[in-house]
């Protein structure tokens, strides 16, 4: 008999872990699920399993991938949707195939080109009969071959924006498509800086800006959108345009205007800030989405990749994953060695001889650039070199293959190398270097806090690629100022799953002050990984379990910003300008809060400023204009030390932009405070306080020294100058200056130092902390441009220490202090002269001026040795 019956895994169970029961008694998988994995399973189906998306955070190791195939046979078998679990990559998705057979759960490999897909697979996801197992690139598309799935399980969503957008995302080359570039470029020269757009119609690159990403005017993109639009369809027709930007042109003709367009000097970048997903109904289509995740953040980053404008609902780590982690990484900082960090010259030679001490190494680089660095320093001789596209479809190319090297670009996730496939990873370079909005947004912005959850999650997951279950271990090699600083910043560690947190601060406790041959040595230790290693690693434990992550600064502002932030955007995709002008303000009255990242509200208060300008041209309202002067003024004031706002004088924006007035917002936040400080008004108490400042400053007794900066700070205008006490906390900073909103400066003294020898590692991480420990102590976020002072009289700075810095970190020496002094006391005896408490803020900042005391004037002192600059 030929006939077919009705197939057993028709046979339904009461929740997704009593499915397991049923599916164990023949499949090879494990004989149960574990307890932390029914905890999430019941957490869905009894609490949130008609939400329609719900956020799980499960670290790597914690058995992810049954748990996203258990919710998604769970949902077919109950109501014969149809369910797609999509994956970043066509390796990860053959991965994940491969384990749901081993679950016993029936599925099918929907990847590679759409016309090679077996029809008989497709029909059986199509008629409920098989999860389909594809790629990001399959449902975001503007010709989405899975776009009618009832329910998506979203594999290492916290890594998705890329794919997501993509749709979106017209890029141009100037390499590859240079007709375009340039016909593209000339359409926006009135949306681009003059001085940019010769720069970037320059033949040859000035290496200094050549990397460099400029934001166009959204009001001259808006006013050429016919000129732009007619450039890239002659372009698309032309065939002049690559697939994907061909691609992206069917979903972006029409609404150009309704687009950031990014300009470097390699590439143009097209795409919405927010990706409109909400119109995409291969993705919003769909009842319910699962988004699984290894590192959930707190910022809205997931609403802002996914543009979800409600809040997705979150199941959080489960009980006991919350400090633990999987398997163990030593973290190794070559560049902070006694010997390295003062010569280094010897860090090739080194990295490739610790990569020549392996059988495998995986390196993750941010970008082609770093990547291409990589190969050509740190390559041992006679080592093969493998790129992404080499293990795209089978990662043994890379395992099955004895010194072997992988260089990774901007890849922090879906490449799993457990056990001996590979012992060492090498993270080189900040990853914060995506497609150009994202590198706006930290390099010339500096909106550093929207991009933290992307970041770490990044380092966080790139690191542990070699450590795949609880007895996996792996190398993990730091290498680039940029990361090192960041990964030894205390508020960066904390933010890290506390098991990282620990082993971070471990292998950099084991780099300081340690020679190039000790760390050999303990790399020799850790590859052992014997019973020597065993009495080393319970440190890495007992820390593990004193931290606790911390939620960054800023992220409750951030996340209930997001709604509004995909509300705007949704409405400027649909040409609904008062209502996306309505939701820009909701957006800044979200990020209004004490912990505002002011940059990120400057971009946003940039993006009222053009809608209300395009609403004054449409309907010829003067409201408008003057709310656009409203806007301007705040993005001036909040985005007054961004790169970005240098370059805001392209021509369609200085025919719009209002009048302001020339007082710094500094300067007149000074102004303000020294008016207020009336009893520096009287002859007495001014003398009395000048002379009492002038004696601390000009000696090094560490307590009248820093009486002295505090008084200091009152007299350069601060509303509140103060420093700490004796039982105060040693990470607090020895005197703070506030001067409103507009900028904080935070000192860090060393009075008593001698005049001779070198600024240390332990002084500079101490300085770049104060910031932070203040915001944490003000409950706000600091002003964009605030900085941290470290004041010593030493004449030299270690390598190490340079290392460390921070670009907001400044080395200043006492004299510079004395000489800020006798500024401010000429002017204030000028003013004092003619009653202060008259004077207007306009006359009283001439006055400041003439003696050069305004704040505008004396902070280029303070900033004229960025310590990461200085030489040893």
């Amino acid at each position: 008999m030929a006939f077919k019956r009705r197939p057993a895994d028709f046979a339904m169970s009461d929740d997704p872990v009593d499915l397991y029961r049923i599916l164990a008694l023949n499949n090879r998988g494990p004989e149960a699920v574990w307890g932390h994995q029914q905890d999430v399973l019941r957490d869905w189906h009894r609490g949130m399993s008609d939400e329609p998306d719900v956020a799980i955070e499960l670290p790597t190791g914690a058995g992810k991938t049954l748990v996203g195939g258990l919710i998604a046979e769970f949902q077919r078998r109950k109501s014969g949707e149809r369910v797609a679990y999509v994956c970043p990559t066509r390796q990860l998705a053959r991965q994940t195939a491969a384990a749901f057979y081993d679950y016993g759960i029936p599925n099918v490999l929907l990847i590679n080109k759409v016309a090679t897909w077996n029809q008989a697979d497709r029909n059986r996801y199509v008629g409920g009969e098989a999860i389909a197992v594809t790629v990001y690139s399959h449902v975001f598309n503007s010709n989405p071959a899975i776009d009618d799935a009832a329910m998506l399980i979203l594999d290492d969503a916290h890594a998705a924006e890329g794919y997501v957008a993509s749709p979106w995302s017209l890029s141009i080359s100037r390499k590859t498509e240079p007709d375009a570039y340039k016909d593209v470029l000339s359409a926006v020269r009135t949306a681009v800086d003059p001085l940019v757009y010769t720069r970037l119609s320059t033949p040859d690159a000035d290496g200094s800006q050549s990397s460099y990403v400029y934001l166009a005017s959204p009001i001259g993109i808006a006013e050429q959108a016919a000129l732009l639009e007619q450039v890239v369809a002659t372009a698309s027709r032309a065939d002049k345009l690559s697939t994907s930007a061909t691609h992206a042109w069917k979903l972006l003709q029409g609404r150009l205007d309704r687009c950031q367009v990014y300009l470097s000097y390699g590439e143009i970048l097209i795409r919405p800030l927010i990706p409109p997903t909400g119109h995409h109904q291969a993705f919003s289509g769909a009842a319910r989405r699962i988004y699984m995740s290894a590192t959930l953040g707190d910022g809205g980053e997931l609403e802002r990749a996914f543009g979800r404008r409600k809040k997705i609902a979150r199941i959080p780590v489960p009980k006991g994953w919350e400090k633990q982690g999987t398997g163990r990484r030593f973290f190794l900082f070559p560049e902070l060695t006694s010997d390295m960090a003062s010569a280094p010259g010897q860090l090739p030679d080194f990295v490739a001889g610790v990569i020549a001490g392996t059988s495998r190494a995986v390196a993750l680089t941010p970008d082609t650039r770093t990547a291409k660095q990589f190969k050509a320093r740190y390559t041992p001789v006679g080592r093969t070199v493998l790129e992404a596209a080499d293990v795209e479809d089978d990662l043994k190319v890379f395992t099955d293959r004895d010194k072997a090297l992988l260089v990774l670009t901007n890849r922090y996730d879906g490449i799993d190398l457990p056990g001996d496939h590979c012992r060492l990873v090498v993270l080189d370079g900040l990853p914060a270097r995506g497609d150009l909005q994202e590198r706006f947004l930290h390099e010339s912005l500096g909106a550093t806090e929207v991009l933290q959850e992307r970041i770490r999650a990044r380092i966080v997951q790139g690191a542990g690629r070699a450590t795949r279950n609880n007895r996996d271990w792996a190398a993990v090699m730091v290498l680039g100022q940029a990361l090192t600083s960041y990964l030894s910043g205390p508020d960066h560690q904390a933010a890290l799953h506390p098991e990282v947190h620990a082993e971070v601060e471990f292998g950099r406790r084991n780099s300081l002050g340690t020679s190039s041959a000790e760390m050999l040595d303990n790399l020799r230790v850790f590859q052992e990984h014997g019973q020597e290693w065993a009495d080393v690693d319970g440190d890495i434990v007992t820390a593990r379990e004193e931290y606790t992550r911390t939620t960054a600064p800023s992220a409750a502002e951030l996340q209930n910003a997001a709604r509004h932030e995909v509300d705007a955007w949704n409405a400027i995709w649909n040409g609904q300008w008062e209502w996306a002008l309505t939701a820009v303000q909701r957006v800044l009255d979200k990020l209004a809060g004490a912990r505002t990242p002011q940059r990120y509200a400057a971009l946003w208060n940039y993006l009222g400023y053009s809608l209300a300008e395009r609403l004054t041209q449409e309907t010829g309202d003067q409201a408008y204009k003057d709310t656009a002067a409203r806007y301007y003024r705040d993005l001036q004031r909040r985005g007054q030390t961004s790169n970005f706002l240098a370059h805001l004088v392209a021509p369609s924006d200085q025919a719009h932009a209002p009048t302001l007035g020339v007082l710094d917002p500094v300067d007149e936040a000074a102004m303000r405070g020294i008016a207020s400080h009336t009893d520096l008004h009287r002859a007495d108490h001014f003398e009395a306080a000048l002379n009492k400042t002038r004696a601390g400053l000009a000696g090094t007794e560490y307590r009248a020294y820093e009486a002295g900066l505090v008084s200091l700070g009152t007299f350069a205008g601060a509303s509140r100058s103060y420093g700490n006490d004796d039982d105060a906390e040693p990470a607090a900073p020895d005197t703070v200056w506030i001067f409103d909103d507009t900028r904080w400066i935070t000192w860090e003294a060393k009075s008593e130092a001698s005049t001779t020898g070198e600024v240390g590692p332990d002084n500079v991480r101490q300085a770049q902390a104060h910031l932070r420990y203040t915001e944490t102590e003000r409950q706000e976020s600091a002003p964009s441009g605030s900085i941290a002072l470290l004041m010593s009289p030493k004449p030299k700075v270690l390598p190490a220490a340079r290392m460390l810095a921070e670009d907001y970190v400044y080395l200043v020496r006492p004299s510079t202090v004395l000489e800020i002094l006798d500024r401010l006391a000429r002017a204030w005896r000028t003013a004092r002269g003619r009653t202060i408490s008259t004077l207007p803020v306009s006359t009283l900042a001439e006055i400041f001026q003439a003696e050069e005391a305004l704040p505008s004037q004396w902070l280029p002192l303070l900033q004229a040795s960025q310590l990461k600059q200085q030489a040893s």
